[in-house]
């Protein structure tokens, strides 16, 4: 053995000291070594024969874990194998030499390799509950097929009804009574709803009806589109909607100095249960004049500050083809406007509507100046083989395809969740952007809120597990856009308040938390109507 390490010793300048520790380890002579029977040896035989043969590492990484194994495991020393360690030196020589980068056998064997083994760890549990936590509609198209031929039947439409977005509007699910029919609604859950939808409204597409699991309690969609009785329990003194404070002209918002929103309509395809723009919604839908929408582009036109342009509503794609591209237009020619956005749902809600006449609109004012879709995906079920299709056609057309979550209990409220959306919506054509924390300003949506710890855990464990452009930013809004890194969190007190810091200009907000009670509490939502 004085051999063998005097060879190794010799080598030692041409390997890192995860290569030299290595080989010195199996080099060593073993107290307790026993001798190795005729399988082994063979086995330990073949593998050399391979790794000496073939101009590849791996096998030469085969050899020297198994041979790791024996040393370590069973007692073996190379000598009883067969060969010493000046083989094991050429062996060695050769992967950092075959190795495009020169990675050792030490390095790739004893570091790497661990190293990859314990991140493969890290994901084990998403990856086997990620498909029963959080299926995707494309996991569940053959259900959603099923739906869809169910609810056409109940609705009497026809095939091409459903495929147009003037069928899917004509066959709104507003009423109870018809979502009753449509889905599995427990008796104490139609009498309760239909006395919350007095006061709010809803509506559903049968497309985004279709998305709806029979016999889920707290189905995400559900919980998403239809006003539970929190709504109205959750009484409490609403701070004005958001943006009464700043709107300097009709039809905008200006939080930052350049940026403004145009809130072009109050329609939507579906109305969201946690709406930030709740007041805003009414009773009756509304286009708006040419006036009211030429006032909002005076105040941009004759404000050079202002930079980037959001066209919201409501939902910018209910808008006819001939407003958005209006719009789009004006702010086109307007010289210090260099980016536009347009804020959208309908990819999900109501997908047919994307029609080619749209895309060219979008491709058309695209070339002009970069124009990105912001969306609203909060759960993988809203990503369906349709849904992604349409994001694909929009995302050739555009510069992206950008994705704002809210953070909502029961929706995406986990790691697995919230993971499995990130990772869903990428693949779909669609970059994770936001993730919102849930507004305090509407006290009628309070117990869909989480707590920032909650979220914060969330989306911190992303990093170093999911593709770094799949993660999100972490937001709450306070008079602005303020990211929850742990610099932006000033305090806490014993009443769940938090001050935190604008990053833009130093200024301390205060932010009411979510109430942990309430979000630990078992009763929620449509669990309240189980018999």
């Amino acid at each position: 053995m004085d051999n063998c390490s005097n060879n190794s010793t010799i080598q030692a300048g041409s390997f890192d000291s995860y290569t030299q520790e290595l080989i010195d380890e199996l080099c060593s002579t073993l107290q307790d070594s026993r001798e190795p029977n005729h399988d082994e040896r063979k086995e330990i035989a073949d593998l050399f024969e391979t790794a000496a043969k073939k101009d590849l590492t791996a096998p030469i990484i085969l050899l020297f874990e198994k041979l790791l194994d024996f040393h370590r495991n069973r007692k073996i020393d190379i000598e009883g194998l067969g060969f010493d360690c000046s083989e094991l030196t050429g062996l060695a020589l050769k992967h950092q030499e075959i190795d495009e980068h020169m990675v050792s056998v030490g390095g790739r064997l004893t570091r790497a390799l661990p190293i990859a083994a314990d991140a493969n760890d890290r994901v084990t549990e998403y990856l086997q509950s990620k498909t029963e936590e959080a299926p995707s509609g494309i996991e569940l198209w053959p259900q959603i097929q099923e739906n869809i031929e169910r609810i056409k039947h109940e609705l009497n439409m026809s095939d091409e009804e459903w495929d147009k977005p003037s069928g899917q509007l004509r066959n709104v699910i507003d009423s109870v009574d018809t979502l009753a029919r449509l889905i599995d609604l427990p008796p104490k859950a139609a009498e309760a709803i239909g006395k919350i939808t007095k006061a709010y409204r809803m509506r559903l597409t049968p497309y985004y009806t279709s998305l709806i699991m029979p016999g889920m309690v707290n189905d995400p969609i559900m919980l998403q589109s239809i006003p539970t009785g929190e709504m109205i329990n959750n009484a409490g003194i609403e701070i004005p909607p958001v943006a009464a404070d700043h709107s300097p002209a009709r039809l905008v918002d200006q939080f930052y100095p350049r940026v403004v929103t145009i809130k072009s309509t109050n329609m939507c395809a579906m109305y969201c249960t946690h709406c930030l723009r709740l007041a805003h919604i009414g009773r009756k839908d509304n286009v708006y004049s040419k006036e009211a929408y030429g006032e909002a582009l005076d105040y941009i036109r004759n404000n050079d500050r202002i930079r980037d342009v959001l066209i919201t509503g409501g939902d910018a794609f209910v808008l006819p083809n001939s407003i958005i591209k209006y719009i789009l237009s004006e702010l086109d020619s307007i010289d210090h406007v260099k980016m536009k956005r347009i804020g959208t749902r309908i990819p999900v809600t109501m997908p047919m509507r994307v029609d080619d006449e749209l895309l060219d609109i979008l491709e058309a004012s695209n070339d002009k100046k970069p124009l990105r879709v912001v969306t609203q995906i909060n759960t993988a079920r809203e990503i369906t083989p349709v849904s992604r299709d349409t994001f694909k056609k929009i995302s050739k057309r555009v510069y992206a395809v950008l994705n704002q979550a809210v953070l909502l209990k029961g929706i995406n409220d986990s790691r697995v969740k919230m993971w499995k959306l990130c990772e869903t919506i990428q693949e779909s054509y669609v970059r994770p952007y936001y993730i919102f924390n849930c507004s305090y300003r509407n006290p009628q949506f309070k117990h869909f809120r989480v707590p920032l710890e909650v979220g914060r855990d969330i989306v911190e464990s992303m990093y170093g597990n999911i593709s770094g452009d799949a993660i999100p930013r972490y937001i709450s809004t306070a008079g602005g856009k303020i990211p929850m890194h742990r610099d932006n969190v000033i305090s806490s007190d014993s009443d769940g308040n938090y001050t935190l810091r604008k990053p833009w200009n130093g200024e301390e907000v205060q932010y009411p938390d979510a109430d942990m009670e309430l979000y630990n509490s078992a009763g929620f939502a449509f669990a309240e109507y189980q018999e």
